[in-house]
C-alpha cells in the first residue's frame, strides 16, 4: 500500500483504504520511575550475622547450587548469599 491525500492505495488491484488523522499527541510522563521491589519470601531465613557496609547484626540467608565446567573439569557447589535486613547491602561468604 501507497499513501495518498484521501487514506491508502494498493499499488497492485487499486484498493482504495480511505483514513482520517484525527488527532497524534506525545505522552510524556510526569513522574519519576517507581521501583518496587518484593517482601523477603519464606526462602530466606534472618540469620546472626554482621553486614560489612552499616554494622547491623541480622541478614536474610540464601543458599545456592553452582555448577559450571572449566579446563574439562566438572565443578559442584553450593553458595550462601546474605542481604542485610537494614541497609540491603548483599555479600557472600
Amino acid at each position: 500500500m501507497r499513501t495518498t491525500k484521501e487514506g491508502y492505495v494498493c499499488s497492485k488491484c487499486g484498493y482504495q483504504l480511505r483514513a482520517e488523522v484525527v488527532d497524534i499527541l506525545k505522552i510524556t510522563p510526569t513522574e519519576k520511575p517507581t521501583d518496587i521491589v518484593d517482601a523477603p519470601s519464606s526462602e530466606y531465613m534472618k540469620v546472626a550475622a554482621t553486614c560489612p557496609h552499616c554494622g547491623h547484626s541480622e541478614a536474610f540467608r540464601s543458599l545456592g547450587f553452582v555448577s559450571g565446567e572449566h579446563a574439562g573439569v566438572r565443578q559442584e557447589r553450593t553458595m550462601e548469599r546474605l542481604v542485610c535486613t537494614k541497609c540491603g547491602h548483599s555479600w557472600s561468604n
